[in-house]
């Protein structure tokens, strides 16, 4: 069964007639479409895919089971020649502007529905030839963040450390999958820290978190340095993190409710007297987006099944002072999950 057929199962059950995919990633996850400009409909024995005169030939030899039309730069009118009755649109990121539109162009009697999120709850339960990518990326990922101790982090910008980690990704024909965090010291304590010009000090601690692209597919690693001797406190909420870290792994298995997983770490960093430093959430889905579906939150819905790619990455955030996050990329399997990111989790002095 294809994509598009399980997709379709999915329209079936919410009552609809078609669905208007126009998230480029899901077209991509659909139709295997990579460039920038293109619609599909999928419905009742229905494959339409959209692009553009700029894209046709790309389109050509990308697109697999879809009758592939050119359209105008503007698709949506294009899109609402193939539509009627019940048509579900893409809600979560369709804007306003855009349905506008479409609601101009749909044939009279046609229903706009609001789908959801149909096509990322296909995307969540990996395959094989997807694990593979993810597993490449992730095992490139332990290469590019294995040349850190080696080239070290004290004296040296943030910025600096950043840039070489995803140039050396690029050397190695991947892209970085988000914009690389280098943060020191009391940049640490921020989560998304941006990588500054300052030089690293010593005897400070260092979080990395990185992640590169293979055919298509992201990782998502973090690690936490130190540049020498650390603070007593510091070395406790590092233990911490990392205990907790390999405790809630753990509780990563089939069946396993999101938000259950995600309470079990904090409730147990929470104990140790930093609850109110553990702001995000444990994990997230990895796939084609390094954020998808499924979450592990507080707000995370639904249960933990096999094929399902996250991260497990509990951190402790103290303002003005440091920051704690170790972070792994995890398969859900039969047996619980597979441990996809190889690089050493014990704190690595790095000069």
């Amino acid at each position: 069964m294809t994509r598009a057929d399980r997709l379709e199962e999915l329209i079936r059950e919410r009552e609809l007639d078609a669905l208007v995919v126009t998230n480029l990633v899901n077209v991509r996850y659909l139709t295997g479409y990579t460039g920038t400009n293109g619609v599909c409909v999928v419905g009742a024995g229905r494959r339409v895919f959209l692009t553009d005169f700029r894209y046709t030939t790309q389109a050509s030899r990308e697109v697999d089971g879809f009758d592939v039309e050119q359209g105008r730069q503007d698709l949506l009118e294009d899109a609402a020649k193939h539509v009627s009755g019940r048509t579900g649109f893409e809600d979560f990121t369709m804007t306003g502007r855009q349905l506008e539109r479409l609601r101009e162009f749909v044939r009279e009697g046609t229903e706009l529905v609001p789908a959801g999120r149909l096509v990322e709850q296909l995307r969540a339960v990996k395959d094989e030839g997807e694990l593979r990518a993810i597993r490449a990326a992730a095992a490139l990922a332990d290469e590019v963040l294995g040349g850190v101790p080696e080239r070290g982090l004290a004296g040296r910008s943030e910025r600096e450390v950043a840039v070489e980690l995803e140039a050396e990704m690029r050397r190695r024909g991947s892209d970085p999958s988000f914009p690389s965090i280098v943060a020191a010291g009391a940049n640490g304590a921020l989560p998304h820290a941006q990588p500054g010009n300052d030089p690293i000090a010593r005897d400070t601690l260092v979080v990395v978190d990185m992640g590169c692209v293979v055919d298509g597919y992201c990782s998502d690693c973090t690690r936490t340095f130190a540049t020498g001797s650390i603070a007593d406190d510091a070395a406790e909420v590092y233990d911490l993190v990392l205990r907790t870290q390999v405790a809630s792994l753990e509780r990563v298995r089939p069946g396993a409710a999101c938000q259950e997983v995600d309470g079990f770490a904090r409730e147990r960093i929470a104990e140790a007297g930093h609850g109110e430093r553990f702001g995000h959430g444990l994990g997230h889905g990895v796939g084609l987006e390094v954020h998808e579906l499924p979450t592990l939150s507080r707000a995370g819905e639904g249960e933990l099944r096999t094929g399902h790619v996250v991260t497990v990455e509990p951190g402790v955030y103290v303002p003005e002072r440091f920051g704690v996050r170790i972070e792994d990329l995890v398969v859900v399997d039969e047996s619980g999950c597979e441990v996809l990111s190889g690089f050493p989790k014990e704190l690595t002095t790095v000069g």
